[in-house]
């Protein structure tokens, strides 16, 4: 009787082991929720370190960047290399840092800016612009604005000269002064969807463009 039992009990145990390659349903969530972690946490890594999506809501870099371009942006670059004169980067707004700016960067650390008559001078020489907008033909040269005169200043250690391309309507450096480099977020460097609100339809020409 008791051999009997015995050989019923392991026979009974050996139906309830599962066959090679089965899987518990336990052992297949588990699989997936850790699939979903470690992909959540890639994600955040690299919207934090490498690159991050950002969309363009105004008109202040026309025509270079269109309202309604995504970019992408390289926020790990200047961990290897110097912010250069023309990058197009994004950075914390100094008035106001939970909003994203973007602009040029138009004269480094240490160097001289003027604008005078709407032409940009650094360390005294004209700056060639071919990317630059100006679609209002009046001169303001009223001492109350700094738009189309400005200057000159010496931009200070650490500090950036950023301008909008759409120069006569861009809220930048002339307006709210020099942009701290620890403010930086990353440099632009691709257009990857836009999207024409007025057409209502995309900018299939613009996609896969780069950011210069």
């Amino acid at each position: 009787m008791r051999r009997r039992m015995t050989d019923e009990t392991i026979k009974e145990g050996r139906e309830q082991v599962p066959p090679p390659g089965a899987k518990s349903e336990k052992s297949v969530v588990r699989q997936y929720a850790e699939a979903v972690i470690i992909a959540v946490i890639l994600a955040l890594v690299i919207r934090s370190f490498v690159i991050q999506a950002f969309k363009i809501p105004s008109g202040s870099m026309l025509q270079t960047l269109q309202i309604g371009d995504h970019i992408l942006v390289n926020k790990f670059l200047y961990w290897f290399t110097g912010v250069q004169q023309g990058d197009i980067i994004v950075f914390k707004f100094p008035q106001d840092e939970g909003r994203d700016f973007i602009k040029r960067v138009v004269a480094l650390p240490g160097e001289k800016v003027e604008v005078r008559g709407k032409q940009v001078y650094v360390n005294d020489n004209p700056l060639t612009e071919p990317y630059t907008v100006h679609l209002d033909p009046v001169l303001l040269d009223n001492p109350g604005s700094s738009r189309d005169n400005f200057g000159p200043v010496m931009v200070p250690p650490g500090q950036l000269f950023m301008m909008g391309d759409n120069r006569d309507y861009s809220m930048d450096s002339r307006f709210w002064g020099f942009l701290d480099m620890k403010k930086i977020k990353g440099k632009a460097f691709i257009i990857y969807w836009s999207w024409d609100h007025e057409r209502f339809r995309p900018r299939w020409d613009r996609i896969g463009m780069l950011v210069r």
